[in-house]
């Protein structure tokens, strides 16, 4: 919202069930999912206020009051209190929040406004849905529980910086719809296509593992279903694998950043300062609306 002076509100929220069982953590990924959405414009976070639904007679107060410090924590973490809310007794627990944040309009980073020849960088690795399956049929293995809870509870905070690098020509969050259904997004809003180099996005690590046993969401073969035609493999890509991998839906998954090529190294000195040395390579480009939205390349 135009506020008049150059500056904007931004004003999102997002709530789910729990995807982890220990309560407090289940507070702490809600609370970073949902603050995601104003560091995705590249906006700064001012206020949040809960949402929990909760099933009273199934589950005690103490549990609820684990998951609200677990998100109290992440907003604390975000620099911004968590000023209220609203419950109410639901069949199942249900937890988010709705956030505030502020904007400077000059800064303001959407997710239709790519341009031809852009790099494409992602600021976290794929695969937590398929290790959050993996926990669901008790079959993660205790090596992946850390690295996934790390990066479901990790606020993407730089992308309050990322909003003051001009040449930054879009940007969105990587959630339910996967890499490939965000990327897609991107470049129909753009009217651009895009190639992605399928050996560059980092993967969070044992993920491959669970691909082969075919341990995946369901959520994945709907999103292909919805989008699979505009996706284009090279020769040489492991299409099954990749077919699981792309269409992973994440949660508070990675910022997915187009920008122009000249400006690269800057991005790359943001992310050495950010600690995010994994990420230094581009995962892709954007490139002239062909015969498919995105091609994918081994």
């Amino acid at each position: 919202y135009d506020i008049g002076n150059g500056m904007g509100l931004i004003s999102t929220t997002d709530f789910f069930m729990p995807i982890v069982d220990d309560p407090f953590e289940f507070g702490r990924i809600a609370a970073a999912n949902s603050i995601s959405d104003v560091y995705a414009m590249g906006g700064k976070p001012l206020m949040a206020i809960a949402i929990l639904g909760w099933p009273v007679e199934k589950l005690s107060a103490d549990i609820a009051r684990q998951v609200i410090e677990g998100g109290r924590s992440v907003c604390a973490e975000a620099g911004i209190p968590l000023a209220g809310g609203h419950s109410i007794d639901s069949p199942e627990p249900i937890f988010g929040l709705a956030v505030t944040g502020m904007i400077a309009l000059k800064d303001l980073k959407k997710n239709d406004t790519a341009k031809e020849g852009d790099l494409l960088f992602l600021t976290k690795p794929l695969g937590v849905g398929v290790l959050s399956t993996a926990q669901k049929r008790g079959l993660l293995k205790e090596e992946h529980q850390a690295g996934m809870i790390k990066q479901l509870t990790t606020l993407n905070r730089i992308g309050e910086e990322l909003g003051k690098i001009s040449e930054i020509n879009a940007m969105t969050d990587i959630t339910g719809f996967g890499l490939l259904g965000h990327l897609i997004e991107m470049t129909e809003g753009s009217n651009t296509s895009a190639h992605i180099i399928y050996s560059k996005p980092p993967v969070q690590e044992g993920v491959r593992e669970y691909i082969a046993q075919r341990v995946f969401p369901d959520a994945t073969t709907r999103n292909w279903s919805s989008y699979g035609d505009k996706v284009k493999f090279e020769k040489g890509v492991n299409v099954m694998e990749a077919f699981t991998l792309l269409p992973d839906p994440q949660t508070n998954g990675g910022l997915l950043i187009s920008i122009a090529p000249q400006a690269a190294e800057k991005l790359k000195d943001l992310f050495r300062t950010w600690g995010l040395h994994d990420h230094l390579e581009e995962i892709g480009s954007m490139i002239a609306p062909g015969e498919k939205r995105v091609f994918i390349q081994p």
